[in-house]
């Protein structure tokens, strides 16, 4: 074969590859970035200026760390908890991050 027909089949097999992959990772959407907990998160906090209440207590915040558990590495816990708590302009940030962290058993 001539070098221009393998460089064309090598471009056509890397085409392919890379349909496969886009195609994948599009049947696999169900799985949520962080920018979906973020926003889910804060908005399920119960909050005043200070503190944010139901940390501990509801079962929706618990549901939602499990599935952010699931969905996203570990080491992007932690960023995603504080900037869900940060949203909610709570004085008691880390009283409140600590909370969720216990709550995921990390």
């Amino acid at each position: 074969m001539k070098r221009t027909e393998l460089e064309r089949r090598q471009r056509e097999l890397r085409r392919a590859e890379k349909k496969v992959e886009v195609l994948e990772r599009k049947a696999g959407e169900e799985k949520k970035n962080a920018g979906f907990y973020i926003n889910h998160l804060a908005s399920l906090f119960r909050h005043d200026m200070n503190e944010i209440f139901n940390t501990k207590d509801d079962l929706d915040i618990l549901e939602s760390l499990e599935g952010l558990k699931e969905d996203l590495p570990e080491k992007q816990w932690e960023t995603v908890l504080r900037k869900a708590v940060n949203r909610t302009k709570v004085t008691e940030v880390d009283r409140a991050v600590n909370e969720l962290r216990e709550m995921m058993g990390a």
